[in-house]
């Protein structure tokens, strides 16, 4: 009998370009053959991937494009335009400092994890396949993902002690740690993740910093970071926005 040979198929169903019957076919298949599940998920997760790191490689290029205009010299003025957008940004963190300080209200911090906290899932931060054959990260996304954290942070913290700069690891690694509240250690590895400033995980990173923040009693810190990321393009600007205004 001749093997069926699937890769065409798969990348028209995860483009959604089949039509219902193919579909139909398709699923059928995916029922009975557990490697077609796993391969069509595989390629599904990687299309992720390129997809978010297309709009990493934009909005580096924006953020340059930004930066040059900021540096350039206005006309008729001795002050850069990026002064006074800073001295706006400070301006605006001490209004709203103000206001969460005199509104009286405590916070709860239980309840604002509660609501806004959702687990990094490990798809997003799928390798290439060298590092996936790493037996240590194999063995610690398997934890990750039924939510064995304890195990999947001690597994990440031997990775990272081999390669420092892996901010896919150092991401999952901080998260490991927020979900077993040990927030001073989790707050770090975000830093380093927003700190390293090239990959994929520096708005998610920018998050959880801010949620380690209120968890450890930093709130100037937490209204601060929330307040940059409320008003930049990063997709957690609206529960940023909410959050603040659950904050006053």
């Amino acid at each position: 009998m001749k093997t069926i040979d699937f890769s065409y198929f798969i990348e028209r169903y995860n483009a959604g370009e089949m039509n219902e019957t193919e579909k139909q076919w398709f699923r059928k298949e995916l029922e009975t053959n557990e490697k077609l599940r796993e391969e069509t998920d595989l390629r599904a997760k990687t299309d992720r991937v390129l997809a978010d790191y297309n709009a990493l490689l934009l909005r580096n290029k924006m953020r340059a494009i930004e930066k040059q205009r900021a540096e350039a010299p206005r006309a008729g003025t001795r002050r850069k335009p990026s002064t006074i957008r800073y001295a706006a940004a400070i301006a605006g963190m001490i209004l709203l400092g103000s206001i969460f300080l005199f509104n009286g209200r405590s916070l709860n911090r239980d309840e604002i994890l509660e609501k806004y906290k959702t687990t990094f899932e490990s798809a997003t931060a799928t390798r290439s396949g060298d590092a996936v054959s790493n037996p240590d990260y194999i063995a610690a996304i398997e934890y990750y993902d039924v939510h064995n954290f304890r195990k999947a942070a001690m597994l990440f913290s031997k990775i990272i002690e081999g390669d420092p700069q892996d901010m896919n690891v150092r991401m999952l690694y901080g998260v490991s740690n927020f979900e077993e509240k040990n927030y001073p250690v989790a707050r770090e590895s975000f830093r380093t993740v927003v700190d390293d400033d090239q990959n994929l995980f520096i708005e998610a990173a920018e998050w959880y910093l801010a949620l380690c923040h209120i968890q450890t009693n930093e709130t100037d810190k937490a209204i601060s970071g929330l307040q940059m990321i409320a008003s930049s393009e990063s997709s957690y600007r609206k529960e940023a926005r909410k959050l603040l205004r659950d904050l006053k």
